[in-house]
């Protein structure tokens, strides 16, 4: 099984991806825990290119292919070897987050990232955890980490509030995949509900 987390920067989805993944190993199952960009070597020299310096470093347009370069490396690499070898793929953000934060920038790009990932990629996830908080806590969590990684926090709260309403969007669009999870509680509490949740999905 494919299983992505979500979410706005500050969400809680890269902790609650690895409790998931600690927990899933706990019970015997073979896991691999992974993210994007990155994931793979190639894919990790990308997520230097994009997630660090200024904000205007590159267009949206530029962006999109930079982020299709590193997801179709990942693919190739880990996701689909780990997938065909009956593993449990976990993965902190995927094609979703290419769909908001590049997608929704300017008019017209979502059809551009969704014919790019027609055309390279050809997976989605079976399922996917959004883990919706509100944008200002989510911008506030992100900025207090001090990390070199903020270059889409450097944007501001527009673009988090944007992001947040986009993912909502798409998660009411594809109910089937989506399991929008409460993220303003506890965390040990979030992690319950999301392990319940994926047993359920396991069988």
């Amino acid at each position: 099984m494919f299983i992505t987390f979500e979410g706005i920067d500050g969400s809680g989805k890269s902790t609650q991806a690895r409790r998931l993944a600690e927990a899933l190993r706990a019970g015997g199952r073979d896991v691999v825990l992974t993210r994007e960009p990155g994931g793979s070597p190639g894919a990790e020299e990308i997520r230097a290119l994009v997630l660090q310096g200024d904000p205007d470093r590159w267009s949206p347009q530029t962006e999109i292919l930079l982020f299709t370069a590193a997801r179709r490396d990942h693919l190739e690499r880990r996701i689909d070897p780990a997938l065909k070898a009956g593993q449990v793929v976990i993965c902190d953000r995927f094609a979703d987050s290419t769909r908001m934060y590049q997608g929704l920038r300017e008019p017209g790009l979502r059809a551009l990232v969704d014919e790019l990932h027609r055309l390279m990629i050809g997976r989605e996830p079976d399922l996917t955890f959004l883990i919706d908080i509100a944008a200002e806590t989510g911008l506030a969590r992100a900025r207090d980490r001090q990390g070199t990684e903020e270059r889409f926090e450097d944007f501001g709260l527009p673009l988090q509030q944007k992001m947040r309403d986009g993912f909502l969007a798409l998660a009411q669009a594809e109910p089937q995949r989506f399991r929008v999870i409460d993220g303003m509680r506890p965390e040990a509490e979030i992690a319950g509900e999301v392990l319940s949740l994926t047993r359920r999905a396991l069988g």
